[in-house]
């Protein structure tokens, strides 16, 4: 049973949203705690992190930011802040997805189960050493000639696809459907940002243009 740790200080919502998700099988984890809320996440070890931006203390941001830094906890920002530039920052600083409130309570389990299916990443043997850059899946990890650097379970997901095709163009939706097997409640723009991470992860390793766009079609290695 997956638990999902809730960072919301609105008690009435922590409340609804707690019974909808037991409801359909889940366990449910919070604290009022919020100076302390990353350390009591990472101690607790949730599977999901339902995420607010409005908070006291350190806004969900911070708290995203961290999160992320610390762990591969699957991050999903759930708050009334709807501007395209939230949406941005908080998939660009490592939340795997964004709903604004109020929603739809059937589209965020949709959401919810999306995430918690792509937690493993694609089954990639061992390592793998393709053009400069060599892989290692079982620790999540990139090495190049300037470094090395730690992978999101996304990241993984996208380059154990590139490998497995390597030498022919793959489709957005090819991405997106390995991403999140279905691409129809994720925006274009989550998996723009999901590149745009992963291409900044490579070149700061010193491997750079490694993932070639192909403009109309999708992209190839």
């Amino acid at each position: 049973m997956a638990v999902i740790f809730l960072v919301e200080d609105d008690q009435k919502i922590r409340t609804e949203l707690t019974k909808l998700l037991k409801k359909y099988g889940y366990e449910c984890d919070s604290s009022d705690d919020f100076a302390n809320i990353v350390e009591i996440i990472l101690k607790r070890k949730p599977q999901l992190v339902l995420l607010d931006l409005n908070l006291p203390v350190c806004d969900g941001f911070c708290i995203c930011r961290e999160l992320r830094r610390r762990s591969h906890i699957p991050i999903i920002v759930v708050t009334s802040r709807d501007s395209e530039t939230d949406e941005l920052v908080s998939m660009d600083l490592g939340a795997d997805d964004f709903i604004t409130k109020p929603y739809n309570t059937q589209i965020l389990l949709a959401h919810i189960t999306a995430v918690l299916k792509r937690t493993n990443p694609q089954k990639v043997p061992g390592t793998v050493n393709y053009r400069g850059l060599e892989v290692d899946f079982a620790k999540s990890s990139a090495n190049g000639p300037e470094g090395s650097t730690e992978l999101t379970k996304n990241e993984l997901k996208i380059l154990g696809l590139f490998f497995s095709a390597r030498g022919r163009i793959v489709t957005r939706d090819e991405i997106m459907n390995t991403l999140w097997q279905s691409d129809e409640f994720v925006d274009d723009n989550t998996l723009t940002v999901n590149i745009n991470r992963l291409r900044r992860k490579l070149e700061s390793i010193g491997v750079r243009d490694y993932l070639v766009t192909k403009r109309g079609q999708g992209y190839r290695i």
